[in-house]
C-alpha cells in the first residue's frame, strides 16, 4: 500500500509542472491590478473579475489532481472526520439561508404611526472629534417631520479635542430651545455619553443617533412607530446606508453589504422579533426598558475590565433578556461614514468582532431559560448560528492554511467558485430592491474579506479581553 507520505509525495510532484505553466497568467492578474488611472473604479472591477474567472479556470485545471489525493484521505478517521464536520456545517449554512429566506419574505415594516400616536422621544446624539459632521447631523434630525412638541433634542461632546463643541454652539444658535448641548469635562468614551444622555431624557422613547449619521424626514417617525402597535416591543433597529460612498471604493462595497446585513438579515431576524443588534447609528428604546437594565449596562465589565465597547449589542441583549421584542424598521434610514482605508476598516471589524465574541457569551447565558413566551425557537436558531461562527473560527482558518500550502491554486480556484455562488445573491438582492448595478461591488467586497479580512474573528476571540474604539482617533470622514 502507498504511504501517506509517499501519496502526498506524488500529488505535489504531479502537479508541480502544471503550477509553472499557470502561474504566468496569474502574474498578468497582478501586473493589471497595480495599475493606477482615473478609472480607479473599474480597474478595481475589472481585476475583481479577473481573478474570479482565473480561479474557476484553476479549479478546473486541479481539481482532477485534487480528487485523486482525497481518494487517499477518505480512508483515514481523520479524513472522515473532517468531511462529515464539513458536510454538517455546509448542510446547516443552507437550511439556515433558507430558514432567514423564508422570514424575510413574511417581513413587512410597520406602517408610520399618525402625529396623535407618536409618542414623546428624545434623541440622543454623542460626539468626540467630529467637527462639523456633527452639525449637518443635527441639522437633520432638526428638519424631521416628527411633532416638534413631542421631540427633545441632546447632543453631548465626549471631550473632543477638535472644533466639535464649536459647531454644536452654532447647531445651538440655530435651533434655540429645541437642542440642549452638554460638554463631558473629558473623554469618558461613548457609553458614558450615552448615559448622561439617558438621564436627562424625558421622553417615553429613546433615539440615539451617531454624530457621523443622517437621517432623512421620516426615519424618527417610521422608526418609532412600531412601539404604538407592540406593547412587547422594548427596541427598533433602524436601516443604515453608507453616506460617504461616492469616490472611495471600500464604502462603495460596505454600502452594499450593509444593504444585505440590513434590509435581508435584519428583517428576518425582526420576523421572529429578536434583531440581535441595534445599531448605534439608529435605533431607538422604550424609556422603561433601559431604565430597567441601566445599572447593569453602565457597570458591565468584561473579564475584570470595564466595557467601553459594543455597547448598543450589550443594550440590545439586556433588553433581549427582558422578554421584550427588538424589531427592524426597512423605511427608518440614516447615512453614516464609514472608513475609507484599510485600516480604519479592520479595526472597525476589529470592534465589533469583540463586541460579537462578548455578547455572544452573555446571550449563552439566558437564551435556553424561560426568558420569554414566544418566539423563543427564532432567537436560539439565530444565537446557534452565531455562536458556531465564533466557534468554528480557528479549525476553519487553520484548514484554509492547509488547503494553501497544499494546493494555493486549486485553493483559489475554489474560493473565486464559492465567492461567484454565494455573492451573486448580495448582487441579485441589491439590484432588485435599488435598480442599480452598484450591487456588483459585491464581489470585490467578498474578495477583500475573503483574502485580507479572513483574520478578523480569530483575533477578536484571542483579545476580546481588550478595550478602546480603535478608529476615534483616525482623522474624521469629511
Amino acid at each position: 500500500m502507498i504511504s501517506k507520505k509517499a501519496t502526498l509525495k506524488n500529488f505535489l510532484s504531479s502537479t508541480k509542472s502544471k503550477i509553472k505553466k499557470h502561474t504566468g497568467n496569474f502574474n498578468l492578474f497582478l501586473i493589471s491590478e497595480s495599475k493606477t488611472s482615473s478609472s480607479q473604479n473599474k480597474i478595481v472591477l475589472l481585476s475583481t473579475f479577473s481573478l474570479l474567472m482565473l480561479g474557476v479556470y484553476f479549479f478546473s485545471v486541479f481539481h482532477e489532481d485534487f480528487e485523486k489525493f482525497n481518494a487517499y484521505q477518505m480512508s483515514s478517521s481523520l479524513g472522515i472526520t473532517f468531511i462529515a464536520i464539513a458536510v454538517f456545517l455546509f448542510a446547516f449554512k443552507v437550511l439556515f439561508f433558507i430558514f432567514k429566506a423564508y422570514n424575510y419574505y413574511k417581513y413587512k415594516p410597520v406602517a408610520s404611526a399618525s402625529d396623535q400616536e407618536l409618542p414623546t422621544c428624545t434623541v440622543i446624539v454623542p460626539a468626540y472629534n467630529e467637527g462639523k459632521q456633527v452639525w449637518d447631523t443635527l441639522m437633520s434630525i432638526s428638519k424631521s417631520n416628527y411633532p416638534k412638541h413631542k421631540i427633545q433634542l441632546i447632543s453631548i461632546d465626549d471631550g473632543s479635542k477638535d472644533d466639535t463643541w464649536k459647531w454644536m454652539q452654532d447647531a445651538k444658535e440655530k435651533l434655540g430651545d429645541r437642542l440642549e448641548i452638554y460638554q463631558q469635562p473629558e473623554n469618558q468614551g461613548k457609553r458614558q455619553a450615552l448615559f448622561r444622555g439617558f438621564n436627562l431624557a424625558t421622553g417615553d422613547i429613546y433615539i440615539t443617533v451617531d454624530s457621523d449619521s443622517i437621517v432623512t424626514e421620516d426615519t424618527l417617525r417610521n422608526l418609532v412607530s412600531p412601539f404604538t402597535t407592540n406593547e412587547h416591543c422594548g427596541a427598533v433597529a433602524g436601516n443604515i446606508r453608507v453616506l460617504n460612498n461616492k469616490k472611495e471604493i471600500l464604502p462603495k462595497m460596505l454600502d452594499v453589504s450593509f444593504v444585505l446585513s440590513f434590509e435581508f438579515v435584519r428583517s428576518a431576524e425582526s420576523n421572529l422579533n429578536s434583531v440581535l443588534c441595534t445599531p448605534g447609528a439608529l435605533a431607538a428604546y422604550k424609556s422603561t426598558a433601559v431604565h430597567k437594565c441601566l445599572p447593569e449596562w453602565i457597570n458591565q465589565t468584561f473579564m475584570g475590565k470595564p466595557s467601553d465597547i459594543g455597547e448598543d449589542r450589550a443594550l440590545t441583549n439586556m433588553i433581549l433578556k427582558q422578554g421584550k421584542h427588538v424589531l427592524f424598521q426597512k423605511d427608518a434610514i440614516a447615512y453614516t461614514n464609514v472608513p475609507e482605508q484599510y485600516v480604519g476598516l479592520y479595526k472597525m471589524f476589529i470592534r465589533w468582532g469583540r463586541s460579537n465574541v462578548r455578547e455572544s457569551l452573555e446571550m449563552g447565558k439566558f437564551i435556553f431559560t424561560n426568558f420569554r413566551t414566544t418566539n423563543k425557537s427564532g432567537i436560539r436558531i439565530l444565537f446557534i448560528s452565531q455562536f458556531l461562527k465564533i466557534l468554528m473560527s480557528y479549525p476553519l482558518i487553520i484548514a484554509m492554511l492547509f488547503f494553501v500550502a497544499l494546493h494555493p491554486l486549486l485553493f483559489i480556484g475554489s474560493t473565486s467558485i464559492s465567492i461567484l455562488i454565494i455573492s451573486t445573491f448580495s448582487v441579485l438582492f441589491f439590484t432588485s430592491r435599488y435598480k442599480t448595478t452598484k450591487g456588483i461591488w459585491a464581489y470585490s467586497y467578498s474578495i477583500l474579506y475573503t483574502f485580507a479580512l479572513f483574520w478578523i474573528t480569530p483575533y477578536a476571540i484571542a483579545t476580546a479581553s481588550k478595550s478602546g474604539w480603535l478608529t476615534r482617533e483616525l482623522n474624521a470622514v469629511k
